[in-house]
């Protein structure tokens, strides 16, 4: 048998949320949000004004970033994970340098559709909507000068411990086209008295250093050229980070313009050498210079093989699978 009982909502509903009143809550929710996102993007560019660095703390909050770093847990305990990609300025009769001696993280590239990816999407996606914002709003400083637009896949990086390190480098010391650098750390309970791991980085303009933690849910911002050397100091656990790389349209296109440049002039210099070896008489052709190819770059302008250590190659090349925009 059903039997029914009465219930006085009256009484079980405590707070009763009428249309209007919902309406408020939701509208000083939003505006508390937006006061909020604003603050941060001030804060941002007055750092990035003073010091070419700016670091964000809690940034997405604990529920948010644990689903990242378990998706970061699992692509690394898959064996998804490469050597971090070594490139030296050196002269060619300089000795050779172990690639471990430089960097020892092992990464792997995250466009976002991958699977099991969804999360550091996600958080890719939030980096877009500050960065944009940052570049686009009034009165914001240096961030005015560049026009932004394509960023890099994101970089997931691990340093498995061990002492594992990266030494004192630029990320963009040849104006491939990236002004602004952003990492986003996973490390939770991160003690770097015990582990170390510390980035290690000289402010704009520096004579001094900035010791940072790579605290779990911490997001960091810095130029890219020459304006912040870094380094990440020796890690005794392991350690993750996410790092993407955004472009200023104007050094990009001028440096795809200089690749092209270069990759012809190589080929040229390639079909000469060729010819001449062949050394051809009255009945042989020359072999002609092979097509200069847009999607053919050198290796200072290559899809993370070359002196980038980022994938970094143009959108518009048929090779090109590394840039969002």
């Amino acid at each position: 048998m059903i039997t029914s009982t009465t219930t006085d909502y009256k009484n079980f509903f405590k707070h009763p949320a009428h249309p209007s009143n919902a309406e408020q809550y939701f509208r000083e929710l939003l505006d508390k949000r937006e006061r909020r996102y604003e603050d941060l993007c001030r804060n941002i560019i007055s750092d990035m004004n003073q010091y070419g660095l700016s670091v964000v703390d809690d940034f997405l909050g604990m529920e948010t970033g644990l689903k990242i770093l378990n998706e970061v847990r699992s692509m690394y305990n898959a064996g998804a994970f490469q050597d971090g990609q070594v490139v030296t300025n050196q002269t060619p009769d300089a000795p050779a340098v172990r690639g471990d001696k430089i960097r020892g993280d092992k990464i792997k590239w995250v466009g976002g559709n991958e699977p099991g990816c969804s999360n550091v999407w996600y958080l890719t996606n939030q980096i877009d909507s500050v960065v944009y914002r940052v570049n686009t709003m009034k009165d914001n400083g240096i961030l005015g000068n560049y026009h932004i637009r394509e960023r890099t896949r994101a970089m997931v990086a691990c340093y498995p411990g061990s002492g594992t390190h990266y030494v004192m480098h630029v990320d963009n010391p040849q104006k491939d086209g990236r002004v602004i650098t952003a990492i986003y750390y996973l490390n939770i309970n991160w003690d770097a008295r015990e582990s170390g791991g510390i980035l290690r980085i000289r402010p704009t303009p520096g004579t001094t250093v900035a010791d940072i933690e790579p605290k779990f849910d911490r997001l960091i911002f810095f130029w890219s050229d020459i304006r912040n050397p870094h380094e990440v100091q020796p890690a005794h656990r392991t350690r993750y980070a996410i790092t993407v790389w955004y472009f200023d349209a104007k050094e990009r296109e001028e440096a795809l313009i200089r690749a092209k440049l270069e990759n012809s002039k190589t080929n040229n210099l390639a079909a000469q050498a060729q010819a001449q070896q062949a050394e051809p008489d009255s009945t042989t052709t020359p072999p002609a210079a092979p097509a200069s190819s847009a999607s053919s770059l050198p290796a200072s302008m290559s899809t993370g093989t070359g002196a980038l250590n980022a994938n970094v190659s143009s959108n518009s090349c048929a090779t090109s699978s590394e840039i969002c925009t």
